[in-house]
């Protein structure tokens, strides 16, 4: 894990096994280097809307069941904020319920993935979408 200002990817995940599992593959993608693991909602919130500078992530890995505020808010609040509507959110949860996967894309989630139970399909799926968002997709230049 890294400090605030080199964090490329945010990984906000309440449970140790699939947040260690989800290291895992990215550490295997070479991708893990600048990962940062906020284990609730709020801190999540904290870290993008709180007080302090923070250097916006590449990407979120977003849980849905999350203590405190759920992953539905924070989407809410990332997508409604101009300083964060921008970023690739991509949802990676237990849920297979239709109704979080159309609530996530109304609120403008980029990808909704659910958790696999396999741990080679886990590690190879949450791979393939830190090698997609980090290194494929392009995002736009702010000024």
């Amino acid at each position: 894990m890294s400090n605030f200002t080199q964090v490329e990817i945010l990984l906000v995940e309440d449970n140790p096994t699939d947040a260690e599992l989800t290291l895992h593959a990215l550490q295997k993608s070479n991708l893990a280097n600048r990962v940062l693991w906020l284990r609730d909602g709020a801190e999540a919130l904290e870290h993008f809307f709180g007080a302090g500078h923070v250097t916006l992530p590449k990407l979120v890995l977003l849980d849905l069941k999350l203590p405190k505020v759920d992953g539905v808010e924070i989407l809410r609040r990332l997508k409604s904020d101009i300083h964060t509507q921008a970023i690739p959110v991509v949802v990676l949860t237990s849920s297979a319920e239709e109704r979080d996967v159309v609530d996530s894309y109304r609120l403008g989630v980029n990808s909704y993935i659910v958790k696999p139970v396999d741990f080679e399909i886990f590690v190879e799926t949450v791979s393939r979408v830190g090698f997609y968002w980090m290194l494929v997709n392009r995002e736009p230049r702010f000024v």
